[in-house]
């Protein structure tokens, strides 16, 4: 016959394993140990109808926009014919989309920052993504400065 110790003691550790089994839930109901929601990715569509409101990854957060700078607009005319052409016409469609009218579609942060990280803005920017759905191609980077993507963001605004 077992003794009244040890029904004792097998209902205690009955009673503690039940404890520190799932529990009931609460706690995870309430999400204080599941992970937050993550947020869904901004489509294509999305972006380019916020287009304003989108600045692109890279180094450019903000520029402040003046009149067209004359000088600076040449220098970069001429790194965009030495660095851009084979992909991009001024005016139509080749490789790549045409510059012209592009600071009607993208900020100048944008602009600046896919020319300076174009492998990082075709993979997790949404409208670098749909760019390079479009064109099949991810741009290529040039290793200019910013200083260097500043001119050609001010050759555009010439176009």
């Amino acid at each position: 016959m077992k003794s009244k110790g040890s029904i004792f003691l097998a209902v205690v550790l009955f009673a503690l394993m039940s404890a520190c089994g799932g529990g009931s839930g609460e706690k995870e109901k309430k999400g204080k140990f599941a992970p937050p929601p993550k947020a869904k990715p901004m489509t294509y569509e999305e972006a380019k109808a916020d287009w304003k409101n989108q600045k692109g990854l890279g180094p450019v957060k903000s520029i402040d926009l003046g009149e067209v700078e004359s000088e600076l607009a040449k220098k970069g005319e001429k790194i965009y014919v030495l660095k851009c052409t084979a992909c991009h016409a001024p005016d139509k469609e080749k490789l790549g989309p045409a510059p012209k009218g592009i600071m009607d579609r993208r900020t100048p942060e944008w602009v600046m920052n896919m020319i300076l990280n174009p492998e990082e803005m075709a993979m997790k920017d949404p409208i670098g993504r749909g760019l390079l759905m479009k064109y099949n191609t991810v741009m290529a980077n040039q290793g200019l400065t910013e200083e260097d993507a500043r001119a050609v963001l001010e050759y555009f605004r010439t176009l």
